[in-house]
C-alpha cells in the first residue's frame, strides 16, 4: 500500500518523483532506507541503461572467494538503470 514512485517511467528516466517515497523492505523485514545494516542503499540489477541484461556486470556466478563486478544505482537518485560497478562482496 505504499507509493514507491509517481509512476513506472519515473523510477527509470531520473525524474525528482523517483525518490523512494515510502519504506522499502528486505526479504527479512528491514527498512533499507534507515536500516544501518543498509549503509550504501543500493538497488542491485545488473542492467544496461535500456534495461537489458549486462552479462559482464551482473555478478552472475560470483562467489565470495573470487573478484566480480556488478551493477548497482543508489536508490536516493531515482534512476535505476543508471548503475555503476561495484564489487559483488559488498554488503
Amino acid at each position: 500500500g505504499q507509493l514507491l514512485a509517481k509512476s513506472w517511467s519515473s523510477l527509470f528516466e531520473g525524474q525528482s518523483s523517483a525518490s523512494p517515497r515510502g519504506p522499502i523492505f528486505s526479504f527479512n523485514g528491514r527498512n533499507i532506507l534507515t536500516d544501518p545494516l543498509w549503509p550504501q542503499r543500493l538497488a542491485w540489477h545488473g542492467s544496461t541503461p535500456r534495461g537489458n541484461r549486462a552479462r559482464r556486470w551482473d555478478c552472475q556466478g560470483w562467489s565470495s572467494s573470487g573478484p566480480g563486478e556488478g551493477l548497482a544505482a543508489p536508490l536516493g537518485e531515482g534512476r535505476l538503470l543508471a548503475g555503476r560497478r561495484h564489487n559483488c562482496s559488498e554488503a
